[in-house]
């Protein structure tokens, strides 16, 4: 199923053998493969021969298309396949009538250019096929393409951020002061100290204020 509506010269619709990425994973890693997954299509390419639009910084983007034998997250399966493609991937997960989208900013390796280095992960929560809302809009070119997609699935809308290297940043940061007020919030519920009590509520005050900012 197409979700969406890309022209028909960047369809591919190829089955990539689950044991493409055997030498990329560990026994524990390889058997989520043939557990979880029921099917790996390649479905679309994205680059300047199918779609007419240069890229800068992103030449590439595939859309993998994952039909799970159950309702699940694949985090460390699409860390995997995203690890071993040095191009930039958006996933489309399926179960049934159910879907998530999942894309990530990476670089080469300065170790190894055959592998890519995860930036950051933009994940959508499942929803009906039939609800899909998210776009892909081929416009000005392919690092747009891409910063347009990531934008729809940040943690927050930022209009300040231009470019997918402060888009993964901004979302980054969001995620690390939001987690750290999590944390403080639940050792001041447990604490006992009326002092450290007073300290941590001050901190928190300016975590709070940090994420308000950005």
């Amino acid at each position: 199923m197409d979700y969406f509506n890309l022209p028909s010269n960047t369809v591919v619709q190829r089955v990539v053998p689950k044991n493409s990425f055997d030498s990329f994973t560990n026994s524990k890693q390889k058997e989520m493969f043939t557990k979880d997954i029921a099917k790996i299509v390649w479905s679309n390419s994205l680059s300047a021969g199918t779609i007419n639009l240069q890229g800068k910084e992103i030449q590439e983007i595939q859309i993998f298309t994952i039909e799970l034998k159950e309702q699940k997250e694949i985090k460390v399966v699409l860390d995997i396949i995203d690890k071993a493609i040095p191009y930039h991937i958006i996933f489309v997960v399926e179960f049934k009538d159910w879907i998530y989208f999942s894309t990530s900013s990476k670089h080469p390796s300065p170790l190894n250019d055959a592998k890519s280095v995860i930036d950051w992960t933009y994940t959508t929560p499942w929803f009906k096929k039939t609800d899909n809302k998210y776009v892909i809009s081929l416009k000005k070119s392919i690092d747009n393409v891409f910063y347009e997609f990531c934008q729809q699935l940040s943690l927050r809308k930022n209009k300040s951020v231009k470019n997918i290297a402060d888009l993964s940043a901004y979302n980054s940061k969001l995620y690390t002061l939001t987690k750290e007020i999590e944390r403080l919030k639940k050792s001041i519920a447990s604490c006992q100290q009326f002092n450290k009590k007073v300290e941590m509520n001050l901190l928190l005050k300016e975590l709070e204020n940090e994420l308000n900012s950005l």
